[in-house]
């Protein structure tokens, strides 16, 4: 299995990418990526681009599965513009280019608060992103919404808190399905279906994703 990757120096892109790297099933995976990574290995082509002009790379997004791991916060992004240039145009524009180069298998992390027609910007860039990419008819999209993320070394300040809230309200039995997830238990199971993806358009809600990433 060929895999090709975008957001691989985030948390889970980072634990996704260790797991290809490892398994017996994947045989060469294309990482695309804004600067070098710091790690090499047999099976990995890294290849900088410039996600603003993503087409003219396009001969390098082929191959049996694509995964989207890309995101930044609104914090980091500087503005709500910025914000959906990331997680919303580049993740499509990838998107696009994998279907037109036959990649019949797409993955993508969203969100638990994703809604298309939501009042609230984060949510509804996430909706109306994963809307778009069920639209571009891939033969298998597996959307992964986790609840909460443990992130390693996260400066993600709201999540953090977040992730404490829901872990002390977890323990007196509230909202048991937002469980925090460890990034790594996410990644796992992003190569799970990737290996054997179903075929029709699946979403993973938080609660199934705890269900399954404990098996």
């Amino acid at each position: 299995m060929k895999a090709v990757i975008i957001g691989a120096t985030g948390a889970t892109g980072k634990e996704l990418l260790q797991l290809l790297m490892a398994s017996k099933d994947v045989s060469e995976i294309v990482a695309l990526v804004r600067k070098p990574l710091p790690i090499k290995h047999p099976k990995l082509n890294t290849i900088v681009v410039d996600f603003g002009k993503l087409s003219d790379w396009k001969k390098h997004i082929s191959g049996d599965v694509a995964f989207s791991c890309l995101g930044t916060t609104l914090r980091a992004a500087g503005s709500q513009k910025a914000q959906y240039v990331v997680d919303y145009e580049y993740q499509y524009e990838f998107a696009k280019l994998a279907k037109d180069n036959h990649i019949p298998t797409f993955i993508l992390i969203s969100s638990s608060t994703a809604n298309p027609k939501s009042l609230i910007f984060y949510s509804r860039m996430k909706g109306e992103l994963e809307k778009s990419v069920e639209a571009l008819g891939f033969k298998n999209v597996v959307v992964f919404r986790p609840g909460p993320l443990i992130r390693p070394e996260t400066d993600r300040t709201g999540e953090k808190i977040g992730v404490t809230v829901i872990s002390f309200l977890n323990k007196v039995g509230l909202f048991c399905k937002m469980a925090p997830l460890e990034v790594k238990d996410l990644a796992t199971l992003m190569l799970r279906y990737a290996t054997k993806p179903p075929l029709i358009y699946t979403i993973l809600e938080s609660g199934r994703i705890l269900e399954e990433a404990r098996k």
